[in-house]
């Protein structure tokens, strides 16, 4: 008979599992929650103005902006996200009330009403503040052609906001599309944040956006400029996603966040709560990656700043 010897090191049943894909991947998710835990950042006081934009649909263009403006809002700053998509996605995530009553943007850019009061402070954090838009929305693309000064609408509304309420961030959510309210946003901020699928048609039409916004600095707004790009809905375990992100880099190295949002059932469930994923589950991996994303935009600056 012939007895196996057993390893003095470990048994079966303590190496069991130490070593998978699995094992490492929540070694690593609690290796970043705590990282996060341990990270302050410092906000100077001065207002960012960011539009979320990307005209191709379906991009985690919404999903981007509530996550990234609750992670900021987790972190001490004041932001203020407006929803300039008439189906109101963003101030639904936000648990926002929106129904066709509701005082909303519409209100702001149509009738001239001062942007304090139709301002809500969203359920999740006393920090996040939420513009919202509701169905009237729809037909202001076609109303806004009547109005006087009607690309600077938004803008001179926010500045005599800002003026009375400081806010760390303004965050504006625009529609799919190359419209009057998204040349409004445009006109309004000073950087663009574009965020980008990991997929085949990544870049399609990006070039029309990038057009888009060198004609909004030309005649419109010069303090205008592209700050941000941040990869959404990346899969590590594909070559396509992976060869993606390395093109996306490699036009973009300065503006690509180092941060990649993962596909994540949790981001996909949190809205119909209406919540964003930080909210609805903060220690997913979904989450600690718009968490990361945020700390990483904040930092940004202030990095550029001592240099």
């Amino acid at each position: 008979m012939f007895h196996v010897k057993q390893s003095e090191k470990a048994s079966p049943s303590e190496s069991f599992g130490m070593d998978t894909p699995l094992a490492r991947e929540l070694a690593d998710l609690s290796a970043r929650r705590r990282a996060l835990e341990s990270t302050k950042v410092e906000f100077s006081g001065e207002t960012r103005v960011m539009t979320v934009s990307n005209q191709k649909g379906g991009v985690g263009k919404t999903t981007t902006a509530v996550n990234v403006a609750s992670a900021l809002a987790g972190l001490g700053a004041k932001v203020l996200v407006i929803d300039l998509d008439p189906q109101g996605n963003a101030s639904t995530a936000l648990g926002v009330p929106h129904n066709a009553e509701t005082a909303s943007i519409y209100d702001v850019l149509i009738e001239g009403t001062p942007l304090a009061e139709i301002v809500q402070q969203s359920p999740e954090d006393e920090n996040l503040f939420c513009a919202p838009s509701t169905i009237h929305l729809a037909g202001a693309e076609i109303e806004l052609v009547a109005q006087v000064a009607r690309e600077h609408r938004l803008r001179t509304a926010l500045d005599e906001y800002l003026k009375s309420t400081p806010m760390d961030f303004v965050i504006i959510d625009c529609p799919p599309s190359l419209g009057l309210l998204t040349i409004n946003a445009f006109t309004a901020a000073s950087e663009v944040f574009i965020p980008i699928q990991c997929e085949y048609y990544a870049l399609e039409g990006l070039s029309q956006l990038l057009g888009s916004i060198q004609m909004i600095q030309k005649h419109l707004n010069p303090g205008l400029h592209l700050s941000t790009i941040l990869l959404t809905m990346y899969d590590g375990r594909t070559r396509l996603a992976q060869q993606v992100a390395e093109e996306v880099r490699g036009h973009f190295p300065e503006q690509v966040l180092e941060t990649m949002i993962p596909r994540s059932v949790r981001v996909s469930e949190a809205p119909s709560f209406g919540q964003t994923v930080i909210a609805y589950d903060g220690q997913s991996a979904g989450a600690i990656a718009y968490r990361e994303a945020a700390v990483e935009i904040a930092s940004r600056v202030a990095q550029s700043k001592e240099k």
